[in-house]
């Protein structure tokens, strides 16, 4: 039986072992189980990699955390300086970073051929670290905004930035279920039919954020589609050799 798995803790509830389980199903595989894995401490991998686990995913708090342990980092995965998927090969670990291949694919179903050259990022955190290195890669040009004065902070966001960025990332956890009241605080009226919202937020469905985006004409996305893509590529990294 072929071992795949996720760590990370608490795990209360992950999109990856559902994902894993209908794929399985669906495509036949019975050689190949994928198991949850709630870690208290990272030093726990080891364990992992006697048992002859062949590939793994990574979530909260051991993106960063698990660095250290690998053998090797793909060039998204150092740049960005997190890894979400671990390749296990003859027992050297690989470490990719798949939210960026899948956050891209979203991005271009989303603007859909449109030329857009600037963007706004909502937040600095881990997420948005992964966006501005798919937006370099996309050649698109990008503001942060946050409430740290570092960067453009949220009060200076006006009209003429909006119409200036088409496109507007929001790559914090506001608006995810339970607290589906909340959203970014940006001047929503500046939005049009020429802009384009994306929400990595996928749990609602439609968060505050996109829904007041969409009233004012913008094109819109969660981030489910990225959550799919970037499941599906680990799947692949996983049985290039495995």
């Amino acid at each position: 039986m072929r071992k795949y798995g996720l760590i990370g803790y608490p795990l209360t509830y992950s999109f990856s072992p559902s994902y894993f389980a209908v794929k399985f199903e669906e495509k036949g595989i019975i050689d190949a189980e994928y198991i949850s894995y709630p870690l208290e401490r990272i030093e726990g991998i080891k364990g992992l990699i006697d048992n002859g686990i062949l590939g793994f995913n990574v979530t909260i708090p051991y993106k960063e955390q698990i660095i250290p342990y690998l053998d090797e980092l793909s060039d998204a995965a150092r740049t960005v300086g997190a890894v979400n998927t671990v390749q296990v090969v003859d027992g050297k670990l690989i470490g990719y970073n798949t939210d960026v291949y899948g956050l891209e694919n979203s991005l271009y179903r989303l603007l859909d051929r449109a030329y857009v050259d600037k963007a706004l990022i909502l937040g600095t955190g881990g997420a948005s670290k992964a966006c501005q290195y798919v937006l370099d890669q996309m050649g698109i040009e990008y503001k942060l905004v946050s409430r740290n004065s570092k960067y453009l902070t949220y009060d200076q966001l006006d009209t003429e930035i909006l119409a200036d960025h088409k496109l507007i990332v929001n790559t914090t956890p506001l608006g995810t279920s339970p607290n589906v009241d909340k959203c970014p605080d940006i001047p929503y009226k500046s939005f049009g039919a020429s802009h384009f919202a994306f929400d990595l937020v996928y749990n609602p469905e439609k968060s505050l954020f996109l829904t007041r985006a969409e009233k004012r004409g913008a094109a819109i996305m969660n981030g489910l589609s990225m959550l799919y893509d970037q499941a599906d590529e680990s799947w692949k990294i996983w049985n290039r050799i495995s």
